[in-house]
């Protein structure tokens, strides 16, 4: 039986029928109910079973019964909302292979049509080092084959917290999601052969934007250990970055696509602040950022 099927027939036995707009709300508050109470019994179905063991015989029959009944209110519920409950599946695998599926071999080629000196090098090694003399707080300077990009960075914090390091994360951006505005600016590689996309997408905005994220991610990662020994991140935060960028063309990258560009980006960050700076290895065709070791 497909799922609009049972949809339509499971209505036909509702008791409280209705809309999610009627005054009352009770053709809405009961099965919402019935959803709560059914996972009620499917747990106490699963604690008589760990109590019980093999002697709790019905077991699986149980559960399936459960199971059953959590699908009828689901599918009440879908009803009363006006919502297709085929569909309602499909959003759900798509949402859960974008969050979850792997991820291809290599960064995306967002440039490959543009001349070279508007491409970001798929492979390249850059050093952070804390600047000799920048004054009482270290400053952070950012070189590639011993030319300065970007600008010396502190931790702009009145507690030190190794936000001078932030670099590292638009790099992580670059080797994963094949994108960053903020290093293409650094090493001017942007897209001036088409003005409107160099606007767009190389442009203030979005270079704002992607701080933005980095800042966002790292104040998450400083409620959470600064992610070490984690392998997830909050779905609530991957979805916000998601929004955020979802204008611009790394809009098509999954929640598993910012997941790993920031747990591999902290990974690095940590051993740059543990070492005070040192080489990181960028290779968008490995789809990789390393730490190569200290300056």
């Amino acid at each position: 039986m497909d799922l609009n099927t049972y949809q339509t027939q499971a209505l036909l036995t509702d008791q409280v029928p209705g809309t999610s707009d009627d005054e009352t709300a009770a053709a809405l508050i009961v099965p919402m109910l019935g959803l709560a109470g059914e996972t009620g019994q499917l747990l106490s179905e699963y604690k008589k079973h760990l109590r019980d063991g093999a002697a709790h015989r019905l077991f699986k029959d149980r559960v399936s019964e459960e199971l059953g009944d959590l699908l009828w209110y689901i599918a009440n519920v879908a009803s009363k909302f006006g919502l297709d409950l085929d569909q309602v599946a499909e959003q759900n695998l798509y949402k859960v292979r974008a969050r979850f599926a792997p991820t291809s071999a290599q960064a995306p080629e967002r440039d490959s049509e543009f001349p070279d000196v508007e491409r970001l090098p798929r492979q390249m090694t850059i050093r952070l080092a804390e600047e000799p003399g920048s004054g009482p707080r270290p400053k952070v300077r950012m070189t590639i084959n011993g030319e300065g990009i970007g600008a010396l960075l502190g931790d702009n914090a009145y507690d030190p917290d190794g936000y001078r390091f932030h670099d590292v994360f638009h790099l992580a951006y670059a080797a994963i999601l094949g994108w960053s505005p903020n290093l293409r600016a650094f090493l001017k590689r942007k897209r001036k052969s088409r003005p409107l996309l160099d606007e767009v997408e190389d442009g203030g905005r979005a270079r704002i934007i992607e701080e933005g994220v980095s800042a966002l991610a790292f104040d998450y990662a400083r409620k959470h250990s600064f992610l070490e020994g984690i392998s997830e991140v909050d779905y609530g935060l991957l979805r916000t970055i998601q929004s955020m960028t979802s204008h611009l063309e790394v809009g098509e990258a999954t929640a598993a696509d910012w997941e790993r560009a920031i747990l591999e980006g902290f990974a690095v960050w940590r051993q740059v602040l543990a070492n005070g700076g040192g080489e990181i290895l960028v290779d968008l065709d490995a789809r990789a950022i390393s730490y190569l070791g200290a300056p």
